[in-house]
């Protein structure tokens, strides 16, 4: 099989997924997100923790849990016009349960639509605050005769649990990398079953090697799942030496990185050598406490090294948190696109290391030591000599080898290959 075929059977490995996974409805609690983590527990080994509602998690309160059976609108003749089978979208997030017969103007207050996307159905929460609600494309809903409407909404918020799933696979070291990815949107593509999936993808990719780092894959509710996640893993968090959120990566934009609350973190200095050395368009922005759930791992009491690696960011693409940001939104090119980055940036942090030069008193003689020798024939000989001397120069304890790589110029697979031959000829130490 070629490397082509083998990408696109990749590809569209990832998009069955997605589609598997498409239909069901999920909030930040319920039967949904333990169903859809139920078929990710298939492809990677995946713990699935559930916190009591009224758990305190610092200053939130784990919700009561939310599950929905059935809603419907019928019109004054008699006609379904809105069917929460069709579309989980259909119905506001989190609603109370309802069944009566109201006037089209009080049905007015509890629908939800977009003018400048008629066609479109919006997605629409109330979490913190007890409501009821419908989403309906705007064209339907100019379309409403005056009468009564039987309104259905079949749902129950009452004490449960919020859950979430992990996924660890230990290193060499206690250090750990954490992947999230929010799992809570019912029904949308892109924002963020993209993230789900390209998590899992990259957690089998990672299985069975022996790595440097722990790696810790977190599938849970945005917002109120990470805080539960964080308060419940308190007196450890601070493993967490590297961390990217995951979220939007299947759309055809170009690649975005938000840094982490740190700004020049070593996650932050190689999203930003993958991207500069991809060849592609790409865009690296500041952190702002605004987005997904890097804002509660970068918090100040945290201020965890976690950024996030997206395409095109939330809210900047018009299907977003519609109907619209549906499988044909997203591409398996870009799905493929975004899990090398994200490999390539594994790399990097696997392979990157401080050295001390042990000879650092001017150049060592590399000829006595048959270094030159070792890089003769390569038709990349003297680029790897090259990148010898800006290792030995650099390598004072202070400069990683990443830190090496961006200021020569030279790539850093290279960098690191010289590095392990100087180490392993005593010129150099890992500190």
């Amino acid at each position: 099989m070629s490397d082509h075929q083998l990408t696109s059977t990749i590809g569209e490995r990832m998009m069955a997924l997605i589609s598997e996974l498409y239909p069901i409805c999920r909030s930040i609690t319920g039967d949904g997100v333990r169903r859809s983590l139920s078929i990710l527990q298939r492809c990677i080994p995946l713990e699935v923790h559930e916190v009591p509602s009224g758990t305190a998690v610092f200053d939130w309160t784990v919700p009561s849990e939310w599950n929905i059976r059935q809603a419907y609108i019928n019109d004054p003749d008699g006609r379904r016009i809105i069917d929460f089978e069709d579309h989980s979208l259909h119905v506001l997030n989190y609603s109370t349960p309802v069944h009566k017969k109201v006037p089209l103007q009080e049905l007015q207050a509890h629908l939800h639509s977009l003018p400048e996307h008629p066609d479109w159905i919006p997605y629409r929460t109330s979490y913190y605050q007890k409501n009821w609600g419908f989403c309906l494309p705007d064209r339907l809903r100019e379309s409403l005769p005056e009468g009564m409407y039987e309104v259905c909404i079949d749902s129950t918020l009452e004490p449960g649990h919020l859950t979430y799933g992990e996924c660890f696979l230990p290193g060499t070291s206690d250090e750990e990398i954490l992947f999230s990815s929010h799992i809570c949107h019912p029904s949308l593509a892109n924002d963020n079953l993209s993230g789900v999936v390209l998590a899992v993808f990259l957690a089998r990719a990672l299985q069975g090697k022996t790595h440097r780092y722990g790696y810790r894959f977190l599938f849970a509710p945005g917002t109120i799942g990470s805080i539960t996640w964080l308060a419940q893993n308190q007196h450890r968090v601070q493993r967490v030496k590297h961390g990217l959120v995951i979220a939007c990566v299947g759309d055809p934009g170009r690649l975005t990185y938000k840094k982490s609350r740190q700004g020049s973190a070593e996650i932050d200095q190689a999203a930003a050598y993958v991207l500069e050395r991809s060849g592609e368009d790409y865009e690296i922005v500041d952190f702002s406490p605004y987005g997904y759930d890097e804002r509660q791992y970068c918090s100040p009491g945290f201020n965890l090294a976690v950024g996030s690696l997206t395409r095109t960011p939330h809210g900047r693409f018009p299907e977003y948190h519609t109907s619209a940001d549906n499988l044909d939104f997203i591409q398996p090119e870009a799905l493929l696109n975004s899990l090398n980055k994200y490999q390539r940036v594994v790399d990097v942090l696997e392979k990157n290391r401080t050295f001390r030069n042990l000879n650092p008193f001017c150049e060592p003689q590399l000829g006595k030591r048959g270094l030159y020798s070792a890089l003769g024939g390569r038709p990349d000989s003297q680029t790897r000599q090259l990148a010898m001397l800006w290792v030995l120069n650099l390598s004072d304890g202070r400069h990683s080898l990443l830190e090496i790589a961006r200021r020569s110029e030279v790539d850093f697979q290279i960098i690191h290959d010289v590095a392990s031959l100087l180490e392993s000829h005593q010129l150099l130490e890992a500190v």
